[in-house]
């Protein structure tokens, strides 16, 4: 719960307490806070086991903290009916980077890739990103692309 709460934070908690709330009623407030925390605890857990009977008995696996939805999607995509495990293992980014790389660079990559390679014009010939833009003439406009606009 106060993992993220350093010693200079914590003293300083200590002495505001001290001063709010005075030496002689620190520790009364103290043993209230603790004895008010664990009735909210317990109150909890029989909400809980409360709502596991009245699920019944094919809920019985039913965890609260499924409902959490970072935990859900976690458990989900860690079950490997789906088979995303294969298609993780299938991706390699690195070989893919290269690939990009070796494209914009006018680099062949080995054979068997330079022919799936996106780069790859549909005649089969590669594209040169590299080549300069050619002057264009005074009076002549530059070409329009749509899309760039």
């Amino acid at each position: 719960m106060f993992n993220d709460i350093g010693p200079l934070e914590l003293v300083t908690i200590i002495v505001l307490a001290v001063l709010v709330f005075g030496p002689e009623k620190l520790p009364k407030m103290i043993q209230d806070v603790t004895r008010t925390i664990r009735k909210i605890r317990d109150f909890s857990e029989s909400a809980k086991a409360d709502i596991r009977e009245e699920l019944g008995p094919e809920f019985k696996d039913f965890e609260f903290e499924d409902l959490n939805p970072k935990t859900f999607i976690r458990k989900q995509l860690d079950n490997d009916e789906l088979g995303l495990k294969e298609i993780r293992n299938g991706f390699d980014l690195k070989k893919e980077m290269a690939e990009v790389t070796d494209a914009v660079h006018g680099r062949d990559s080995d054979p068997a890739s330079a022919s799936s390679s996106p780069a790859a014009g549909a005649t089969g010939g590669s594209v040169d990103l590299t080549k300069k833009r050619e002057k264009l003439a005074a009076d002549e406009r530059p070409p329009f692309d749509a899309d760039a606009t």
